[in-house]
């Protein structure tokens, strides 16, 4: 902005496809490429979910909820996220400790709350509620922060991530931790506090050693050796890298997967979908996937820059960032380069609590572009 338009006290008008008064909000980039997403990830379910039209029926349901979250959140004016950004944080909070005390098991954990209409996992929720306090807390202060203001963001991200951590889910705690830090480091800080905390987590390494429950020690040493229990622990790995492998350039085709068909590949509508969809469209539709999903992340990278303030322009970085972390996460979780922590593949895996929140956390960038005004130079 020049000093002649502070003199003569020039308006700011609005950017280019900023909505007018009662004008839908809708970022096409997006919409389109989580549109392709999707319609992907119900064609390799219903391959993977053994031909179950009931499941996929059910997945494009929550997928319609989705794009529902998707269209409310991106009508918001993003100075509300900012203020709604606590109080978010502390209902999730609450939810966690309501799964703490009462919350349903199935399969040997504690994560699912059920309140009459829907069943549903609150530690999702906190992947987004994490990102948005402390892009909160931060938004107002000096950048880079200063070590009490670390301190704080610590807390705010590591109370939550323990809660989770004991449900137990080791997975879905660290990606709140990833979601909370990349905020911090895209408030800019030092080199040097980097490789402190790396080291510091080097240190506590140890102690997150002992925490860890059997199988979760058990999934880093089969990730170390799989072969070195072959039908047990490392089983799972193995059948999947079998099924990668078994793609090859253009796959077996469509409902030709041996290793999920067989029912060699366990949670194969879940957490190694990702080897599913390997196995029948091979190395093609591997790549075609990853590059649908760097156009999701390029482009709410995009926006992160054309953000015009310090809470929009944290936040969408670190959205953006953070899904790209979900991504690498199953991918390589399920092609054996990192131990299995059970993590979905975004918006292709069944789960409906997982794509609501997704959906909405691009909803959210869509709001930030499509809200955002320009001054005149």
């Amino acid at each position: 902005m020049s000093l002649s338009s502070v003199e003569w006290g020039a308006k700011p008008r609005k950017a280019l496809g900023a909505p007018g008064l009662g004008k839908l909000v809708v970022d096409l980039p997006l919409l389109l490429t989580l549109i392709a997403v999707t319609a992907f990830g119900l064609v390799v379910l219903y391959s993977a979910a053994g031909e179950d039209l009931g499941r996929v029926a059910r997945q494009g349901v929550r997928a319609a909820l989705g794009f529902a979250a998707f269209f409310v959140m991106a009508q918001i004016q993003p100075r509300y996220f900012r203020i709604w950004s606590p109080w978010l944080y502390c209902v999730v909070l609450g939810l966690l400790l309501a799964v703490a005390v009462e919350g349903e098991i199935s399969q040997g954990a504690q994560r699912w709350l059920d309140i009459g209409i829907v069943r549903f996992q609150p530690s999702e929720l906190m992947k987004l509620a994490a990102p948005m306090m402390v892009a909160w807390f931060l938004h107002d202060r000096t950048l880079p922060p200063s070590l009490p203001q670390l301190v704080v963001v610590v807390l705010i991200v590591l109370v939550p991530a323990v809660l989770i951590a004991r449900q137990p889910d080791l997975g879905t705690a660290l990606l709140v931790v990833a979601a909370g830090g990349l905020v911090v480091l895209l408030s800019g800080i030092t080199v040097r506090l980097i490789l402190a905390s790396i080291g510091v987590a080097l240190a506590f390494a140890p102690v997150l050693w002992i925490a860890m429950h059997d199988y979760q020690r058990a999934r880093v040493l089969t990730f170390l050796n799989p072969e070195s229990d072959p039908l047990g622990a490392g089983y799972n790995i193995i059948q999947s890298k079998i099924a990668i492998g078994s793609g090859h350039l253009f796959g077996k085709g469509w409902l030709n997967g041996t290793q999920a068909h067989l029912e060699f590949l366990p949670e194969r509508s879940t957490d190694f979908i990702f080897a599913v969809m390997a196995e029948e469209f091979g190395l093609f539709g591997v790549v075609l996937l990853l590059i649908l999903y760097l156009v999701l992340v390029g482009r709410g990278l995009y926006i992160a820059i054309q953000a015009q303030d310090t809470y929009t322009r944290l936040l969408a970085g670190s959205l953006s960032l953070t899904f790209f972390v979900y991504v690498f996460v199953n991918a390589g979780m399920v092609s054996g380069i990192l131990p299995v922590v059970g993590v979905p593949l975004p918006l292709v895996s069944a789960g409906g609590t997982s794509m609501v929140t997704l959906m909405g956390c691009f909803g959210i960038l869509a709001a930030i572009h499509g809200h955002r005004k320009l001054l005149p130079a």
